[in-house]
């Protein structure tokens, strides 16, 4: 979509964004790739765990760790997004091989879990109202079009496959449970059964062209009834 360079003042901004921008090769640009891109998600984590230490002693004596901008990467906090050991292993081998923050307590580490969790959900509900926004646009919503005026109940919905790339979809679990989630609140059941989400592996056409061609040959329908977003 292109969609990086989008901006709105209604846009959930915090201090962390702000900071994040400010301090970027490119301030006052790619506002909302800034707050959706797998680029960014592990530096604003790493941005409130710091924070956190400098207003508390919950991770101890604050780690210079915290201080280098993209220490802490967005796989990793897959990694510990999803950790489902009970003690929270791997939350504390990173916290202590990446940001040098060793023995913290049990309470902390599912604290990090959390904000880790509230990065990636604002994240992917975001995500998934661009895409609504352009499924509004294009009358794939159920509404009919912008401009249509014609109510829900009137329009017989066809099916949408919206091609998707990048490893923040593919391999965060919890990023794209996230997004489907928003997906179906936004729309509603009725609507977002009708929407397809498929998997390119690149961002070229060729990439897009596969992903609809599989597309149109799921058991979710022809290739007549679905248009590409």
């Amino acid at each position: 979509m292109e969609w990086g360079n989008f901006w709105s003042s209604h846009l959930p901004r915090t201090s962390y964004d702000i900071e994040l921008d400010a301090e970027s090769p490119n301030p006052n640009d790619q506002g909302f790739e800034k707050m959706i891109s797998g680029m960014y998600l592990g530096d604003i984590v790493r941005r409130v765990i710091l924070r956190m230490s400098e207003e508390s002693d919950i991770f101890g004596p604050v780690s210079s760790r915290l201080y280098a901008p993209f220490a802490l990467r967005t796989p990793l906090i897959a990694a510990m997004h999803e950790d489902d050991s009970p003690e929270l292993t791997e939350v504390a081998r990173i916290l202590k091989d990446v940001l040098d923050i060793p023995d913290v307590p049990l309470k902390a580490r599912k604290l990090v879990v959390k904000i880790c969790d509230v990065v990636t959900r604002r994240a992917a509900r975001l995500a998934a109202a661009g895409i609504v926004g352009i499924l509004k646009k294009i009358g794939r919503d159920g509404s009919g079009g912008i401009t249509s005026g014609r109510s829900r109940s009137d329009i017989k919905m066809r099916r949408t496959a919206v091609a998707v790339e990048g490893s923040l979809y593919t391999q965060y679990t919890m990023f794209r449970e996230y997004m489907s989630e928003a997906l179906h609140e936004i729309l509603g059941e009725d609507i977002a059964r009708h929407v397809v989400i498929n998997v390119t592996e690149d961002g070229s056409g060729t990439g897009t062209g596969t992903a609809l061609l599989a597309a149109s040959h799921s058991s979710l329908g022809s290739v007549d009834n679905i248009q590409p977003v």
